[in-house]
Protein backbone atom coordinates (compact mmCIF):
# COMPACT_ATOMS: atom_id res chain seq x y z
CA UNK A 1 0.00 0.00 0.00
CA UNK A 2 1.23 3.36 -0.60
CA UNK A 3 1.30 4.58 3.12
CA UNK A 4 2.57 8.30 3.51
CA UNK A 5 4.85 8.89 6.24
CA UNK A 6 4.78 11.51 9.50
CA UNK A 7 7.74 13.70 7.58
CA UNK A 8 5.89 14.35 4.79
CA UNK A 9 2.37 14.51 6.53
CA UNK A 10 3.62 17.05 8.95
CA UNK A 11 5.18 18.87 5.82
CA UNK A 12 1.89 18.88 4.00
CA UNK A 13 0.54 20.69 7.28
CA UNK A 14 3.02 23.28 7.13
CA UNK A 15 2.41 24.02 3.56
CA UNK A 16 -0.88 24.10 3.90
CA UNK A 17 -0.73 26.57 6.57
CA UNK A 18 1.09 29.53 3.87
CA UNK A 19 -1.63 28.68 1.46
CA UNK A 20 -4.35 29.62 4.46
CA UNK A 21 -2.66 32.15 5.37
CA UNK A 22 -2.75 33.52 1.25
CA UNK A 23 -6.41 33.43 1.50
CA UNK A 24 -7.92 34.40 4.74
CA UNK A 25 -5.46 37.81 4.04
CA UNK A 26 -6.76 37.79 0.71
CA UNK A 27 -10.83 37.78 2.37
CA UNK A 28 -9.85 39.81 5.77
CA UNK A 29 -8.84 42.61 3.40
CA UNK A 30 -11.69 42.63 1.47
CA UNK A 31 -14.26 41.74 4.69
CA UNK A 32 -12.34 44.90 6.37
CA UNK A 33 -13.10 47.06 2.88
CA UNK A 34 -16.43 46.00 3.12
CA UNK A 35 -17.13 46.43 6.86
CA UNK A 36 -14.28 47.84 8.20
CA UNK A 37 -11.96 46.63 11.22
CA UNK A 38 -13.08 43.81 13.29
CA UNK A 39 -11.53 43.97 16.20
CA UNK A 40 -14.32 43.05 18.88
CA UNK A 41 -18.04 42.21 18.92
CA UNK A 42 -20.49 40.86 16.00
CA UNK A 43 -17.89 42.20 13.16
CA UNK A 44 -14.96 40.06 14.57
CA UNK A 45 -17.48 36.82 15.08
CA UNK A 46 -18.40 37.37 11.07
CA UNK A 47 -14.90 37.90 10.16
CA UNK A 48 -14.25 34.77 12.44
CA UNK A 49 -16.82 32.66 10.51
CA UNK A 50 -16.24 33.51 6.84
CA UNK A 51 -12.10 33.00 7.11
CA UNK A 52 -13.95 29.75 8.91
CA UNK A 53 -16.12 28.91 5.89
CA UNK A 54 -13.29 29.76 3.10
CA UNK A 55 -11.08 27.44 4.77
CA UNK A 56 -14.00 24.20 4.34
CA UNK A 57 -14.80 25.77 1.06
CA UNK A 58 -11.17 25.43 0.31
CA UNK A 59 -10.73 21.89 1.56
CA UNK A 60 -13.84 20.44 0.66
CA UNK A 61 -13.88 20.84 -3.20
CA UNK A 62 -9.99 20.15 -3.27
CA UNK A 63 -10.95 16.90 -1.36
CA UNK A 64 -14.07 16.12 -3.46
CA UNK A 65 -12.69 17.09 -6.90
CA UNK A 66 -8.88 15.57 -6.90
CA UNK A 67 -8.43 14.80 -3.40
CA UNK A 68 -5.44 17.11 -3.50
CA UNK A 69 -5.03 20.43 -2.06
CA UNK A 70 -2.31 22.78 -3.65
CA UNK A 71 -0.23 21.58 -0.54
CA UNK A 72 -1.05 18.13 -1.59
CA UNK A 73 -0.27 18.37 -4.84
CA UNK A 74 3.77 19.70 -4.11
CA UNK A 75 3.81 16.31 -1.77
CA UNK A 76 2.21 14.04 -4.56
CA UNK A 77 0.14 13.13 -1.74
CA UNK A 78 -3.61 12.57 -2.28
CA UNK A 79 -6.59 11.86 0.80
CA UNK A 80 -9.03 9.11 -0.36
CA UNK A 81 -11.84 7.17 0.75
CA UNK A 82 -12.08 3.69 1.56
CA UNK A 83 -12.53 2.59 -1.72
CA UNK A 84 -9.37 4.62 -3.07
CA UNK A 85 -11.64 7.71 -4.70
CA UNK A 86 -11.82 11.30 -4.10
CA UNK A 87 -14.17 12.13 -0.87
CA UNK A 88 -18.01 12.03 -1.30
CA UNK A 89 -19.44 15.73 -0.13
CA UNK A 90 -20.77 14.49 2.56
CA UNK A 91 -17.16 12.94 3.62
CA UNK A 92 -15.16 15.97 2.96
CA UNK A 93 -17.62 18.15 5.04
CA UNK A 94 -17.65 15.76 8.17
CA UNK A 95 -13.57 15.62 7.59
CA UNK A 96 -13.43 19.45 7.88
CA UNK A 97 -16.02 19.40 10.63
CA UNK A 98 -14.08 16.75 12.64
CA UNK A 99 -10.74 18.16 11.73
CA UNK A 100 -11.92 21.48 13.45
CA UNK A 101 -12.68 19.76 16.24
CA UNK A 102 -9.46 18.29 16.58
CA UNK A 103 -8.01 21.93 16.38
CA UNK A 104 -10.16 23.13 19.53
CA UNK A 105 -9.13 20.16 21.03
CA UNK A 106 -5.40 21.12 21.79
CA UNK A 107 -4.50 19.07 18.07
CA UNK A 108 -5.16 16.09 19.64
CA UNK A 109 -6.54 14.43 16.37
CA UNK A 110 -3.79 15.79 14.47
CA UNK A 111 -1.29 14.19 17.66
CA UNK A 112 -2.81 11.38 17.08
CA UNK A 113 -1.17 10.10 13.81
CA UNK A 114 1.93 10.31 16.19
CA UNK A 115 0.90 7.10 17.98
CA UNK A 116 -1.30 5.67 14.84
CA UNK A 117 0.37 2.34 13.57
CA UNK A 118 -1.20 3.57 10.11
CA UNK A 119 0.16 7.35 10.87
CA UNK A 120 -3.85 8.22 10.42
CA UNK A 121 -4.80 11.69 12.21
CA UNK A 122 -8.36 10.12 14.26
CA UNK A 123 -10.47 12.44 12.11
CA UNK A 124 -8.65 9.98 9.11
CA UNK A 125 -9.27 6.91 11.22
CA UNK A 126 -12.76 7.07 12.00
CA UNK A 127 -13.78 8.06 8.77
CA UNK A 128 -12.26 5.65 6.77
CA UNK A 129 -10.02 7.80 4.94
CA UNK A 130 -6.41 8.32 4.06
CA UNK A 131 -3.98 9.91 2.19
CA UNK A 132 -1.63 7.78 -0.29
CA UNK A 133 0.97 8.48 -2.17
CA UNK A 134 0.74 9.74 -5.96
CA UNK A 135 2.08 7.31 -8.61
CA UNK A 136 3.54 9.36 -11.79
CA UNK A 137 1.33 9.29 -14.17
CA UNK A 138 -2.14 9.32 -11.64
Amino acid sequence: MNRVGLVRLLGVCAYESLSLIALWLFFTTIFVMLFGIAEAGLTRFFLQLLLWLVAGAYFVRCWVTTGQTLAAQAWKIRVVNQSGNPLTIAQAVLRYLLATLSLFGFGLGFLWAVFDREKLFLHDRILKTRFTKVSLGA
